[in-house]
């Protein structure tokens, strides 16, 4: 199995990346969610990984934390929920969210993940509420907060980007095309980043 893969980032498409390590390009599919707080293209990346192999080929899913890795890999024991499944379900809801909700019993929240009605949301949490306590689950969330801080704002102006050219008429995926090929900074405004998306357009 691939633990992680460190490397070099070549390209951002709205499911997955390729990550060059050692000459090979590796397609790596990751939840919508990580996607937006990907560096720029050229950046050196660690993602931490897991490999599915079937019949039909082999498929790599990646994480920008082990604790995401961990989270996915509790959500495909569950009967039903495959690594598509997953990553679907962690783009909707992050780690601590979906941890919290399990705990709770809150079918309402799980629901809001992708692909989750409310009969998949009962099914995770019977299935996995006993796997799960709720000092460990406080614990995480704190290690957790320090790693999002780091790339929460250049996010945040990213997908005010993509919400601002869809509002002047450019499809969500031209406007997530565009806003990716940039190199955002912290420094960077949300207008500027604006500015100059509409110049690449």
């Amino acid at each position: 199995m691939i633990g992680y893969l460190k490397g070099e980032l070549i390209d951002i498409k709205e499911n997955y990346i390729v990550l060059e390590v050692g000459n090979i390009g590796y397609e790596i599919f990751l939840p919508s969610s990580a996607i937006l707080l990907l560096p720029s293209r050229g950046s050196d990346l660690k993602v931490y990984t897991y490999m599915q192999v079937r019949d039909d080929g082999i498929s790599l899913f990646g994480f920008l934390s082990q604790d995401d890795l961990d989270i996915f890999k509790l959500l495909i024991t569950v009967n039903g929920i495959g690594p598509k499944g997953a990553l679907g379900v962690l783009s909707g809801i992050s780690a601590d969210e979906l941890r919290f909700a399990i705990l709770a019993e809150d079918v309402k929240k799980l629901s809001t993940a992708p692909g989750i009605g409310k009969k998949t949301a009962s099914k995770i949490i019977l299935e996995l509420k006993d796997k799960l306590n709720l000092e460990t689950a406080f614990e995480q969330t704190l290690a957790n907060e320090s790693i999002k801080a780091e790339g929460h704002d250049i996010s945040g102006k990213r997908e005010e980007a993509i919400q601002a050219l869809t509002v002047l008429g450019y499809s969500s995926t031209d406007a997530f095309k565009i806003v990716n090929q940039l190199e955002i900074t912290p420094e960077m405004t949300s207008e500027e980043i604006l500015k100059q998306c509409l110049k690449k357009m």
